[in-house]
């Protein structure tokens, strides 16, 4: 195994970075186009999230793997070099496979234990298969981390550890409120259809809003989306309406609105703060927060229990979920509108308390790794033992043959007996040291003994290249089929 990967996360870049290094679906699948037709890299993947975009390959070479995909992240996300290198870190081998397994659990989260991620780990592994990047490694490595995220979440309390990014969000536009009390009643424009946009409707509905807007590019999408937040059972509360609308209906429903929820692959700004001030000056002028939602303020007064931290004075609660931002965040300044953007998530998340359940889930990696390194280093000996035991049947073979030649007059029976007497000499012969060798193989530092099993036995390096080549492509066509 020769795992590397090479990227930047809100742990060690600045928003400002990950906003400018944020590749929509198409600047990935270029990516790793590229990746794979570099000379280090034989297989690729990327995960590209809101505060992360981290590349993966399969290098035979790791200073100039890291030199490669390092180049090839600066080019694509149009970042200079000398400016992104600071912010990349590398992980190797074993560390690469710790690295996304903890990613995977939601340890390296901006609020941890958010389960968004295997969504987003799933969405990489399938770009990666579509492509034909994800060879037989990723796709080991993809599947395993999706399976042990998902047993973090089932096992332990991570999700106690900390909330949905949406969830959090939300929450931080409360100031304090608990939110089904912040939300009840309220009109919410959700802008956007993707994983993270019908999260966040899904959530609002579930907090006691009376209405969704959903707006996206795709007006079918937006209709999908809506249709299944009013559907049996989805939680809303009684009387919960949802819609959708186009784009270029955005400024009507700003003025109706009391909360925005924006995340959309745009890389520019969907919502500037022209048309948020447009917006809450036409609020105004309609009666302000009543517009559109029958509520006033006075459903949460200064001195009522809502407390201190109640502020009466937004008309408009913004949240910005996007990376590149969705919202100008010149709306900070805006008197009667509250911005909750990425880059104040991640400041307010760095003081999250931890939960015990933390440890364990950390535990549950460290275990997993070691299986996963033992895997693969055992089956990296397969071929060898494979070209193995076939060297040892054509040797049969020829035996057999040779025996025909100066014994011809044996019958049927007696040259069966003998042929079969023949073969379980030589498994019974090779039975002990090739399970020995799988075993040891799986070892730490195991890799070895598939080059002294090639020497002692004279095998040709291309016969257990061969039973690779066809072992690879046979794994990569079933695991693209298995649900992720």
């Amino acid at each position: 195994m020769s795992l590397l990967v090479v990227g930047l996360s809100h742990r060690s870049a600045p928003v400002s970075v990950l906003e400018r290094a944020a590749l929509a679906r198409e600047a990935q699948a270029k990516l790793l186009q590229d990746t794979l037709a570099a000379e280090p890299a034989t297989e690729a993947a990327v995960l590209a999230t809101c505060n992360r975009i981290e590349l993966y390959a399969d290098v035979d070479k790791f200073h100039a793997g890291v030199a490669e995909l390092s180049t090839l992240l600066a080019q694509h996300t149009g970042v200079g070099l000398d400016e992104l290198t600071p912010y990349l870190y590398v992980h190797y081998e074993d560390r690469a496979v710790h690295h996304l397994f903890s990613v995977a659990c939601g340890l390296d989260s901006m609020v941890v234990g958010e389960g968004q991620i295997l969504g987003q780990i799933k969405d990489a592994l399938a770009l990666g298969q579509e492509l034909h990047t994800a060879g037989r490694l990723l796709n080991d490595l993809f599947q395993q981390a999706l399976r042990v995220g998902k047993r973090a979440h089932s096992e332990t309390g991570i999700d106690r550890a900390g909330q949905s990014l949406v969830t959090f969000g939300l929450e931080r536009l409360a100031e304090g409120v608990p939110l089904g009390d912040w939300a009840g009643g309220k009109r919410a424009l959700v802008i956007g259809a993707g994983s993270m946009s019908s999260l966040a409707a899904a959530t609002l509905a579930r907090a006691g809003v009376a209405h969704v807007a959903v707006a996206n590019r795709t007006l079918e999408r937006a209709e999908r989306l809506a249709e299944i937040l009013c559907e049996p059972g989805a939680g809303r509360a009684a009387g919960f309406t949802a819609s959708a609308v186009e784009m270029r209906a955005v400024p009507d429903e700003l003025v109706l609105a009391d909360v925005v929820v924006s995340c959309t692959g745009a890389m520019g700004v969907v919502l500037t703060a022209e048309a948020i001030r447009a917006a809450l000056a036409s609020r105004a002028d309609e009666g302000g927060a009543a517009a559109g939602s029958g509520r006033t303020d006075s459903s949460c007064p200064i001195d009522s229990a809502c407390g201190d931290a109640a502020r009466t004075d937004v008309r408009l609660a913004l949240l910005d979920l996007a990376m590149p931002r969705d919202i100008d965040a010149a709306v900070h300044r805006l008197d009667g509108a509250r911005l909750v953007d990425i880059e104040s998530l991640a400041e307010a998340s760095a003081d999250a308390p931890m939960a015990a359940d933390v440890d364990q889930v950390r535990t549950i990696v460290s275990d997993e790794v070691a299986a996963f390194g033992a895997a693969q280093r055992a089956a990296h000996i397969t071929p060898t033992v494979v070209a193995l035991r076939t060297m040892a049947a054509d040797v049969v073979a020829s035996e057999i043959a040779r025996l025909d030649g100066r014994l011809p007059d044996l019958d049927d029976k007696q040259r069966a007996e003998i042929t079969q007497t023949v073969r379980r000499v030589v498994d019974k012969l090779l039975h002990a040291p090739t399970v020995r060798v799988k075993e040891l193989a799986s070892t730490p530092g195991g890799a070895g003994y598939a080059d002294a099993l090639r020497e002692l036995f004279d095998l040709d390096p291309q016969a257990v290249a061969a039973v690779s080549r066809a072992d690879s492509q046979a794994g990569t066509h079933n695991t693209a089929r298995e649900p992720a």
